[in-house]
């Protein structure tokens, strides 16, 4: 455990821009979990840093946190800005000639860009369970083949596999977390999903 708490910069790197809006005491427990599941996940075989491998298991129990403690709080507010940012989205789609990020839409809206994460929540639809993937038999030989695979996949293909399917984040929240477009994250995501299934 001691060791773990050298690495309590991380979690407060994470959880500093949400402590005014949640209870920073919660949140750094959250992000507690979240590094003491990646201690236990991570492979030093892997050739990827610890603190790298951390951040995406940190970010995704504070990211369920943060779902669970949204999803009692839906408001008329959030409803009404749900409704100005599919607006915005189609103007600036059109100005743009793509989809806009939650940043421009944030700039755009005047609104912080946590509200427009918290009110495009609830219209992403995960399109494969949890359970496929990360909560299984481990002894199971179907389960084994699904690791193995997942274990050849490149890095950035990884990435968006435990972003999406172990940190539980939404295509929106992915696409901020990795600096690319929802719709490479779409499209990245489905191509591997497709690669999987082939090789299975």
């Amino acid at each position: 455990m001691d060791k773990l708490l050298d690495y309590e910069g991380l979690v407060y790197s994470i959880i500093n821009k949400y402590s005014k809006r949640f209870d920073r005491d919660d949140l750094y427990q959250v992000g507690m979990i979240g590094l003491i599941n990646a201690y236990k996940h991570y492979d030093k075989n892997q050739n990827t840093k610890f603190s790298s491998f951390a951040y995406y298991y940190i970010l995704g129990e504070v990211n369920k946190y943060i779902r669970n403690s949204s999803s009692l709080k839906v408001s008329d507010q959030i409803i009404k800005l749900k409704s100005r940012i599919l607006k915005a989205k189609e103007v600036m789609t059109q100005k743009l000639g793509r989809e806009p990020s939650n940043l421009e839409l944030s700039l755009y809206l005047d609104v912080e860009e946590e509200l427009i994460n918290q009110a495009l929540l609830s219209d992403e639809v995960k399109e494969i369970e949890d359970n496929d993937i990360f909560h299984y038999d481990e002894t199971s030989p179907d389960v084994l083949d699904l690791k193995e695979e997942l274990s050849k996949l490149e890095e950035d293909e990884k990435k968006i596999i435990y972003a999406r399917y172990y940190n539980e984040l939404t295509q929106s929240e992915t696409s901020n977390l990795l600096g690319i477009s929802q719709t490479q994250v779409s499209r990245c995501e489905n191509k591997i999903l497709q690669k999987l299934r082939t090789n299975l």
